[in-house]
Parts: C-alpha cells; structure tokens; sequence
C-alpha cells in the first residue's frame, strides 16, 4: 500500500539552501565571482513557487490550446537560455536553437505520450508537461554545450566537419555518463519522486528507462539539427570547410 508523500515545511527546506550557499562562498573566495549563482538560486526558488501554483491551474484545466502555449513557451525559453554562453551573435543563432529543440526535443516527446503512454488525451497535461520539461531542458542543455564547443574549435581554424563531430561528441557526454550511472550511482528524478510516494520500483524503473531514452534522443537529435542548420547557414565556418 503507498504511503501518502511526506509534506515539506518552508523551515525546514530552508535548510536544504545551506549547502549551496558553501558552493557559492567558496565560488567567491576563488574566483571573486558569486552574483549569477545566487541570482540563479533566487530565480529558481520564485519559477518553482509560481509554477506550482500554475501547475494546479492547468492540470485541471482541459484546453488543449492552454497546454500547447505552455509548450510553446518552454520551447522559447529554453532556446534563448540554451545560447547563454554564446558572447556572438546570439540573437542570429537562436533560431536555430528554437528550431532545435522543437525538433528534438518535439519529436522525443511525441513518441513517448503519443505511442508509448496510454494517455485519455493526447494532451493531458499531469503527463505532457512534466515530460515536456524534461526533454526540452535536456535539449537545452546539449545545446548550450554543442554551440559553445563548435564556435571554440572554429576560432581554433577547425574545419566544420571536424568542429561539428567533436561539438556532437561533447554534447552527449552528459546523458551517456547518466546512461551510465543510473541505477549504480543514481536515481534519476521521476524514478526518486515516485519511490518516494510510495510506487513499486520495478514500475517506477519502467517509466525511467522511457525517460532516459527520451531524453538521450531529445540531446541527441537537438544537438544534431543545431549543427546542421549552422552548416546549412553558410555561418560560422572557415571558407576551407569540407561538405557534410
């Protein structure tokens, strides 16, 4: 029988905000830097509050048009916070990583609430929109680290097909160490939340191994569409660059 979920007072999740304060004193004792990580702990405690409350709204909610705008905006959010690292022509590029994710991230997430999940509607929202954050942010971040890692190895004079392979290389390195790790050094956060509130852990597996692979595809194909768009740009690239 499942146990009703434990509740988490604000004192107590106060608490949890005392080892990232250590990371950031330590930030800023080595590197005289510290405002963008407090600023981003700040803004991630205000998006999480409101967005509980907003998630309550619109899991009752039974507009289709209401969940689609909300994909749409984490589409949008995700591409520009993705390009954060990028000093140059940002705003050029964030086409491309709209274009990206939708397609990535879009396409991962249709498979899975579309053919894999039995769902009363194709878009349920307790469902969709989870899921949807998950893949879109993992897009993101594959992103953020294949465009930083490709303008790198063109300011090094890197040709494009090599800039692009060692750019593609580097952005599935964080989900194929998860791929690695999980189950041996982790429990990923839609297996760790439904143990908690009390699922059988061979069904909570299940549904993790479709996240991961969701989430490998969503990194993959969104890194892979980033890079072809740029070939297909004539931007970015040395002149003595090779054909795909």
């Amino acid at each position: 029988m499942a146990e009703p979920e434990q509740l988490i007072a604000f004192g107590p999740l106060l608490i949890a905000f005392l080892p990232p304060l250590a990371v950031i004193l330590i930030l800023f004792k080595w590197t005289r830097e510290g405002p963008e990580s407090i600023y981003a702990l700040a803004r991630m405690l205000g998006q999480l509050l409101v967005i509980g409350y907003f998630l309550t709204f619109i899991f009752e909610s039974e507009s289709s048009l209401l969940v689609l705008t909300v994909l749409l905006v984490m589409v949008c959010a995700s591409s520009w916070i993705a390009l954060r690292t990028v000093k140059e022509d940002r705003k050029d590029l964030l086409r491309f990583a709209f274009l990206a994710i939708l397609t990535g991230g879009g396409l991962s997430l249709l498979v899975v609430t579309q053919f894999v999940l039995t769902l009363e509607s194709y878009y349920e929202p307790r469902y969709v929109i989870p899921l949807a954050g998950m893949a879109f942010a993992n897009a993101m971040n594959s992103i953020s680290i294949c465009a930083e890692r490709f303008d790198a190895e063109l300011q090094r004079g890197v040709i494009y097909k090599e800039a692009r392979a060692i750019a593609f290389r580097s952005a599935l390195i964080p989900i194929t160490n998860s791929l690695f790790a999980v189950g041996l050094v982790s429990f990923p956060g839609m297996m760790t939340g439904q143990i908690l509130v009390g699922v059988n852990p061979l069904i909570a597996a299940r549904y993790q191994i479709m996240v991961m692979c969701m989430l490998f595809s969503s990194s993959g194909l969104s890194a892979a569409t980033f890079l072809l768009l740029l070939k297909r740009s004539n931007k970015k690239q040395p002149q003595n660059s090779e054909d795909a």
